[in-house]
């Protein structure tokens, strides 16, 4: 087939999949964030606990880390067009099943499934853009379609309160879950492997597999999990998304309990936020390809991104004290460390194609991502007994402070030099 396909001049194909791979990524985080804005809400209608609610997180994470051992290896098995489309086909009816829910069980249930069908969105962004970008430009793209979840937290603030308010909660679920449906409609229409798509021009298809090829198809996970870098990926991930996904889950009722807004009122901080953490994600996946590119090594690059990601998250220490007139603070506060988060997050993200071949990417980024998930889990834990127990998030403020510093440590001492895993 390739042989005989009439292919165009020029072509910049890739970045139309990049952007497939953005909008998957929004609509993932607008479905996950939906319960977080109605919390408080909810909370009054149904009537659960911190620590239920804790519980209900907790119960999306758990099934999250099961979806993302088993999405990786789907993945690697049968290939991203056809995983993608399982995947968000299972999530948008979950995201869709939470309007039937009626008590802190069966929104339990309905996360569950959720978690078990969002598991696969990275693992797959990660492999498709391993498979369409050569290593000197997957960082910059993973940022970009790692900014979609900024941007799904900003479009949820919008929607969410509006919908809630004008039709009612369960609309706000069933609508932002219908949007996976739309989106799978242009993903079946455009996306197909590189090498035999006809929008990919000879010249963009050389660049694409510039690097050298993989010497098999997968790798089983027995050579995967003795491997440092590995654990590197994974322990990174361990430590950091649980920072990310309580900002996620909490910073709603946050700024509703400690500043006093209303539900409608939630939007303008929660946009502030996110709006700023898109441009960490992009900022930080290009300031380590810029430096690759100025003849930087790929470890001294990637760490010098991470680093100085880390180092912007300590002003987080001073968001526990604040008090009812330092709003706007917080916002500037939280906005910085929440870029720096994505931007740590694109470049830790990226090891994995520079530590791995393209065939054993999935499977470690799942492998990572279920440690991640573990992790996340853990943290759902602590904030509903620490909110429920002391009334306050000031223990949690301090995690999500230091924890980065602790997680490019440890990454660095499991891979100081982020070299390829010896897997052959």
């Amino acid at each position: 087939m390739t042989a005989t396909m009439v292919r165009p001049e020029r072509s910049h194909y890739r970045w139309t999949v990049c952007a497939l791979l953005f909008f998957a990524t929004t609509i993932n985080y607008v479905d996950r964030q939906v319960l977080s804005m109605l919390a408080d809400t909810l909370k009054v209608q149904i009537g659960w606990t911190a620590i239920e609610y804790g519980n209900i997180t907790t119960a999306f994470s758990m099934a999250y880390m099961f979806g993302l051992l088993g999405a990786g290896r789907l993945l690697d098995k049968f290939g991203t067009r056809i995983g993608f489309t399982i995947a968000i086909t299972l999530w948008s009816v979950a995201a869709m099943g939470h309007a039937w829910a009626t008590s802190a069980f069966t929104f339990g249930i309905a996360r569950t499934l959720l978690g078990l069908g969002e598991a696969a969105n990275f693992p797959a962004c990660i492999k498709t853009v391993a498979e369409w970008f050569p290593k000197r430009e997957r960082a910059h793209a993973t940022g970009i379609f790692n900014s979609g979840s900024n941007i799904g937290a900003v479009v949820a603030p919008i929607t969410v309160p509006w919908l809630a308010t004008t039709y009612g909660w369960q609309s706000a679920f069933l609508i932002t879950g219908a949007l996976g449906f739309l989106w799978l409609v242009f993903w079946l229409i455009l996306y197909g492997p590189p090498q035999v798509h006809k929008k990919v021009s000879g010249q963009e298809l050389k660049l694409i597999e510039s690097d050298p090829a993989d010497k098999v198809a997968t790798y089983p996970w027995q050579r995967l999990l003795p491997r440092r870098q590995t654990w590197a990926f994974g322990l990174g991930k361990f430590l950091t998304d649980p920072v990310w996904w309580f900002y996620l889950f909490w910073l709603p009722l946050y700024f509703q309990e400690t500043f006093g807004l209303k539900l409608t009122q939630l939007p303008v901080p929660m946009l502030v936020i996110y709006n700023t953490s898109s441009v960490g994600s992009i900022g930080g996946g290009w300031l380590s390809s810029a430096l690759i590119n100025r003849g930087w090594t790929i470890n001294a690059a990637r760490k010098t991104a991470m680093l100085v990601c880390a180092l912007s998250v300590l002003p987080v220490f001073y968001v526990p004290y604040a008090d009812k007139t330092s709003m706007w603070l917080v916002i500037a506060v939280l906005s910085l460390a929440m870029a720096a988060h994505q931007g740590f997050s694109a470049n830790l993200f990226t090891t994995t194609s520079d530590m791995f071949p393209r065939a054993a990417v999935g499977s470690v980024v799942g492998i990572g991502g279920a440690m991640g998930a573990l992790g996340i889990a853990l943290m759902q834990q602590l904030a509903g007994h620490v909110r429920e127990w002391t009334g306050g998030f000031t223990v949690l403020f301090f995690i999500s402070a230091s924890i980065y510093l602790v997680a490019l440590g440890v990454i660095h001492l499991f891979s100081p030099n982020l070299n390829q895993a010896e897997l052959d």
